[in-house]
């Protein structure tokens, strides 16, 4: 049986697929009749309010009960919707919901219609619990993608976001956004609530602290995820704690200036959660919180995650704030409810009919997670040809670490429906035909190492950093609220010890970060990494381990060999040294490298002109062959530069990349669209985006240290 709910002037009615007929109460008011404009209906409803109603609609769930509006609130989503988990975003009550690795994990499966198809599954179960419960858990507002930049490996919360590179993020970002949002001509399925708005990747001095650059940064960096997610369809964003240039960034004049001026986003704009307080306590940008409501809400704030209703009446009674402001705040939240249907009858809605079983209990979904993990593995060494394992020539096999019979959750995960460890799916994998051994850590996982013919040691951080929120058990470690003051692998010198005792070894490395693994690197044959938190971990490693599934993610940022070779971590200057894009030094492992279990060889690059306008486009094609004995995926990733500009550019930058998946001596033809608009900078002087006339080389990688192909255009003016 199917249910669909109905939303009217008496509040919820739900009504049974297989209730043949059955009435609804005649509309009442314009604003619940779908056929009316989009605006007049929110002038409709707005005039309906009290003043009392429209302040209580600059929280996160817009309801009137009064009017029978039945609103949506806001749920986490990072990586499959969060309504339960460490951060307890079920309350009392978790909901187990699907599960997927870490949104850095997504990233480095380097395939943006995955990434798509993740969404689309968290946008169905979002709306599945908001609607089986009569809007009274969970909500259709989802504050994910993370759109923020890992511009620092020291940042607490990278792994929220899907790498380094602003051309690869907003490539992920829109494909998130509409797998969440959903293809519906008028209706989405859920909103995607972008964050953190703007430049904050720092997490020790957040509510107080200034992330400073000039204008070209962020045009051409910091923001360029954000309004890729904006053309993509996304109509909310959370604006960060940080003040950017010396402006708290929820009274930036870019919130209404560019945002909305510029790329029409014309939605939700919210505060981060205490933000609005911080104003006052943090930032000391006021004396007082009645003197920054009528501020942050004129500068575009239209929700707050925070105590806001006395501030706000009081600068009412004050006259630092008249109801106008709020209308005009207000207005954005009930285009984003209009738009996921929450004011219109179900049956126009094709969203709010959800099946009776959840999604999480199905076959599929756990088949499609256990995929989604097995292409989120990146090979980093397989040097002596360890991997594939094949389980005919083991004996016995030692699964040891302190990871290896864990699945981890971090702060925005949900509570999956199971999990499955790295010890449970390698077992699962091998029966009894193996004598699979099992110790953490010490002395008896050296012997276990020792007497077995190979071993699997699982290592890496703990995503909520093995603590209470705001401290970590090690340096190295980070989370919300933690930078990591320490790249190096606190357990390095264990893994010396097992690769001492058995140099058959595959070091498993999940993490969240990357890691300074300089030893590991060198004397270690083998290591293959992984995200924490999907619940098909295990069984995804032992696809992965035993050739079922061949590896072929590739990273996301840049690992470095010593935390010393890193700028202040609040210097926000990219062109002091940081990422791919400025960084000269050697990297331990540079931006989109990966190997895989077979070999890949490029012929006949090329580009489809020699010659072209400046801000036009051109296809970059490629022949790929397997030239090994498995199946497997390559990623086909072309940078672009300008050897000569009359400004500093980056060394190099990603403009276009797929994954392909290709049979043992299988060809493919790759061709790329590239957009020249890519390589434009923005001229501070004539505040627009200049794509310069004058030569780009064109580079084919394998990654963005591995040039495998060139090519040159020569861009005219316009």
């Amino acid at each position: 049986m199917r249910h669909a709910f109905y939303y009217n002037s008496a509040g919820l009615v739900i009504l049974l697929a297989d209730s043949l007929g059955a009435p609804l109460e005649p509309m009442t008011y314009p604003f619940q009749d779908p056929d009316v404009p989009e605006e007049t209906r929110i002038d409709d409803l707005i005039a309906r309010l009290t003043l009392s109603e429209k302040i209580a609609c600059l929280s996160t769930n817009p309801s009137v009960p009064r009017l029978g509006v039945v609103a949506s609130g806001h749920v986490e989503g990072l990586h499959g919707l969060a309504q339960g988990g460490p951060g307890k975003w079920g309350r009392d009550e978790p909901t187990p919901t699907t599960t997927f690795p870490q949104a850095i994990g997504l990233g480095e499966t380097w395939d943006p219609e995955l990434v798509r198809e993740v969404a689309a599954l968290e946008g169905r179960e979002a709306r599945w619990v908001f609607h089986t419960s009569h809007g009274n858990k969970g909500g259709l507002v989802v504050r994910a993608p993370n759109a923020d930049l890992g511009r620092d490996p020291r940042w607490g919360r990278t792994e929220e976001c899907f790498g380094e590179d602003a051309f690869f993020n907003g490539v992920m970002t829109q494909a998130f956004v509409h797998g969440l949002q959903g293809d519906h001509p008028r209706y989405w399925q859920a909103a995607s609530l972008m964050k953190h708005f703007l430049a904050n990747s720092n997490e020790v001095g957040r509510e107080r602290g200034c992330s400073s650059f000039d204008d070209r940064l962020f045009r051409e960096y910091y923001s360029v995820p954000f309004r890729k997610g904006v053309e993509a369809g996304s109509r909310a964003f959370m604006a960060a704690y940080n003040k950017y240039n010396g402006v708290p960034c929820s009274l930036h004049p870019v919130l209404n200036d560019v945002a909305r001026g510029e790329w029409g986003q014309d939605g939700i704009i919210c505060t981060d959660g205490g933000a609005f307080t911080h104003l006052v306590t943090e930032h000391r940008y006021f004396p007082r919180l009645t003197d920054a409501a009528g501020p942050i809400l004129r500068a575009g704030i239209t929700q707050f995650l925070d105590k806001f209703r006395e501030a706000v009446e009081g600068a009412l009674g004050e006259g630092l704030l008249t109801e106008a402001d709020i209308e005009r705040a207000i207005r954005p939240n009930f285009r984003v409810m209009i738009r996921l249907g929450l004011l219109d009858p179900a049956d126009r809605v094709p969203y709010a009919v959800v099946p009776k079983d959840p999604p999480w209990e199905s076959p599929e979904a756990h088949a499609f997670v256990r995929q989604v993990t097995a292409r989120s593995a990146v090979l980093l060494k397989n040097d002596a040809a360890l991997l594939p394992l094949d389980e005919r020539a083991l004996g016995s096999l030692a699964v040891i670490g302190p990871r290896a019979d864990q699945v981890l959750l971090d702060w925005y995960s949900g509570t999956p429906p199971y999990t499955v460890s790295p010890l449970e799916g390698i077992r699962a994998r091998l029966g009894t035909r193996v004598d699979v051994r099992h110790a953490p850590g010490g002395a008896a996982a050296l012997a276990l190492a020792k007497s077995s013919d190979a071993v699997i040691l699982c290592i890496g951080n703990h995503p909520t950093g093995d603590g209470p929120f705001g401290k970590s058990a090690h340096p190295s470690y980070g989370k919300e609220s933690v930078d990591r003051v320490d790249l190096a692998l606190p357990d390095e010198p264990f893994i010396l010890e097992v690769l001492a005792a058995n140099p058959r070894t595959v070091v498993v490395l999940v993490a969240s970060f990357p890691y300074s693994i300089v030893e590991t690197a060198e004397r270690a044959s083998t290591i293959l990494k992984l995200t924490h938190n999907s619940q098909e971990m295990g069984n995804a490693l032992a696809d992965v381990l035993f050739g079922d599934e061949n590896p072929g993610g590739r990273l996301v940022q840049t690992w470095l060999r010593s935390v010393d070779e890193l700028p202040p971590m609040l210097d926000y200057d990219l062109r002091l040294g940081r990422a791919y894009l400025y960084y000269e030094g050697r990297p331990l492992y540079p931006f989109g490298y990966g190997l895989s279990y077979t070999s890949f060889a490029y012929s006949g690059f090329r580009t489809s002109a020699g010659t072209l306008a400046a801000g036009g486009t051109f296809e970059a094609s490629v022949t790929v062959t397997n030239t090994g004995e498995r199946a497997g995926d390559d990623v086909v990733q072309i940078y672009g530069r300008y050897p000569v500009s009359r400004v500093k550019r980056p060394l190099k930058q990603l403009v276009g990349f797929r994954r392909v998946r290709l049979s043992p001596g299988g060809s493919k033809d790759v061709a790329l669209t590239i957009d020249t608009n890519e390589l434009a900078y923005w001229d501070i002087d004539s505040r627009r985006f200049v794509v310069e006339p004058g030569p780009i080389e064109v580079e084919l990688g394998r990654s963005a240290r591995d040039t495998v192909g060139r090519a040159r255009v020569e861009l005219t003016p316009t």
